[in-house]
């Protein structure tokens, strides 16, 4: 008997969707609060302890020296410390989850709050005059997340262009046939018209921007290793991509661009107005593109972990049902939001590119 016509269904594409994002659902619910309530209580369970959703909720959002798997186990990620007496080399775990100090080579080091590495005196406490001659080069959850969506666009993309060479003048098969109207969809919806003439160059940087934005949104989105991490969500991480964005938009404007800004086409009486309102323009271009992308983030997983919160808030199971369904409609509408995000971080991007190489006629 054929069973083709039945696995190949719509019906049944949805139910498994429907099954995947469930299962990540339920997967948010266990490892996220369950695992971190219990770390935040130095791993004792005290039955009448009060749940803590906002301490919860800021170490998931927030950067990490480890990589947390499940229960208690986590990977333990490289500390790398430079000091005014040398380099400090160490896994993560030599501090035991921030319970335990480590004697380095140069200073003594404690984990201050899962997050901050500072130095230890003799006498047990934080050395402030020590600590601000270290600097944390350390790979972080969130590093490491990026190094992950890195190695998972250059596997994604050299294979594509692999295939490209294979089928020369050939329909696009499997992956490719998967990127490549994602591809012409920045070239044509995002890069040409906004960039007009010479759109082309700055296609590598729009097509970078669009993919690494997406990529690790949704890796964000996994509630278990490989993902959970909060990159998107970081501020350092938008503040670098729209450092990127001011440096090209300025690098590449034209004369008509800066004859704009600081000789704008009002009267001469009106320029000590006028120009700084320019140059802060210059400024908060971009500023907007890293708030805007932050936030957005960053408020999508705190309102999923503020769902899962409730059940033990209210700490009853009576309410996991109505929570793991909002959950369930939140991790679709993340899904939009990441691909969203991505499109509105590239289409002003081009919008920005093209104001400032635009040719006046």
């Amino acid at each position: 008997m054929d069973f083709r016509h039945f696995f190949d269904s719509k019906k049944i594409s949805f139910i498994a969707i429907f099954a995947v994002l469930t299962t990540f659902s339920v997967a948010k619910a266990t490892t996220y609060a369950a695992p971190d309530t219990a770390a935040a209580t130095g791993y004792e369970a005290h039955a009448d302890e009060e749940f803590e959703p906002t301490k919860v909720i800021m170490e998931h959002i927030s950067d990490a020296h480890d990589w947390h798997l499940w229960g208690h186990t986590s990977i333990p990620l490289p500390v790398i410390l430079y000091t005014d007496k040398g380099f400090e080399f160490f896994l993560s775990s030599a501090f035991h989850h921030g319970e335990h100090d480590h004697p380095g080579k140069h200073y003594t080091y404690r984990l201050v709050d899962k997050k901050k590495i500072k130095v230890v005196n003799a006498a047990g406490a934080v050395d402030e005059e020590a600590s601000k001659n270290v600097w944390d080069f350390s790979i972080t959850k969130n590093v490491a997340s990026m190094f992950l969506s890195v190695i998972v666009l250059l596997l994604i993309f050299t294979s594509v262009a692999r295939a490209y060479k294979r089928r020369e003048g050939k329909a696009p098969k499997g992956l490719q046939s998967f990127l490549e109207p994602i591809i012409l969809f920045v070239r044509d919806d995002i890069a040409r018209p906004n960039i007009g003439h010479g759109y082309a160059r700055f296609m590598p940087l729009l097509l970078t921007i669009f993919f690494f934005i997406w990529v690790n949104n949704l890796l964000g989105l996994i509630p278990i290793f490989p993902g959970a991490a909060n990159v998107t969500g970081n501020i350092a991480v938008t503040f670098v991509l729209a450092l990127i964005v001011l440096i090209v938009v300025n690098v590449n404007g034209n004369k008509y661009y800066w004859k704009h800004i600081l000789m704008p086409d009002v009267p001469w009486w009106l320029y000590p107005i006028m120009i700084p309102v320019e140059l802060v323009g210059v400024i908060s271009k971009p500023f907007a593109l890293m708030i805007r992308l932050f936030a957005n983030i960053t408020a999508g997983h705190i309102i999923i972990l503020s769902l899962i919160s409730l059940i033990f808030v209210f700490k009853s199971l009576a309410i996991a049902p109505v929570s793991l369904a909002f959950v369930l409609f939140m991790n679709v509408l993340e899904l939009l939001v990441a691909a969203l995000q991505a499109f509105i971080f590239t289409l002003l991007t081009a919008l920005f590119i093209g104001m400032a190489v635009e040719e006046h006629h």
